[in-house]
């Protein structure tokens, strides 16, 4: 019996640069901050894929920041988000790839009447455009 091996010429991609278009039907189970859910993916008939998404193109403040202004920001961006998702029982997630942290995916999520959460958080201000690059410092401000 022979075996062949074909070696590929093109470098491995890196999970992040890799992506899939979607739709995939999701469920969120819980909004773990302004920027991040945990879903029950449905990428197959009778399967279930539980994993945490970090809704591509924004970036809301850390809950776990040393700024209580900060922290502050972070509970009413984590509090708009989960009142978005509150009540819709499928969500579709889009433009998948892998994020820079293991564990995690960044996808476009979309609501069942077409809105996106991110979009919202943006207009509101309770988030910033974020491109999956390196953060700017931010001060925190003085007398809050």
């Amino acid at each position: 019996m022979t075996i062949f091996l074909m070696l590929a010429s093109v470098a491995p991609l890196s999970a992040a640069s890799r992506q899939i278009e979607g739709p995939v039907a999701a469920e969120v189970v819980k909004v773990i901050d302004g920027d991040t859910v945990l879903v029950e993916a449905m990428p197959w008939p009778d399967h279930k894929v539980s994993t945490y998404v970090r809704l591509r193109g924004i970036d809301a403040p850390e809950l776990k920041s040393k700024c209580p202004a900060f922290r502050e920001a972070a509970l009413k961006a984590k509090g708009e988000l989960t009142s978005l998702v509150d009540g819709h029982v499928t969500v579709q997630l889009t433009a998948i790839s892998g994020d820079k942290y293991f564990g995690r995916v960044v996808a476009d999520l979309t609501l069942a009447d077409g809105s996106r959460p991110a979009d919202r958080l943006l207009a509101t201000g309770l988030a910033e455009p974020y491109a999956g690059k390196q953060k700017a410092k931010k001060v925190c401000p003085r007398g809050l």
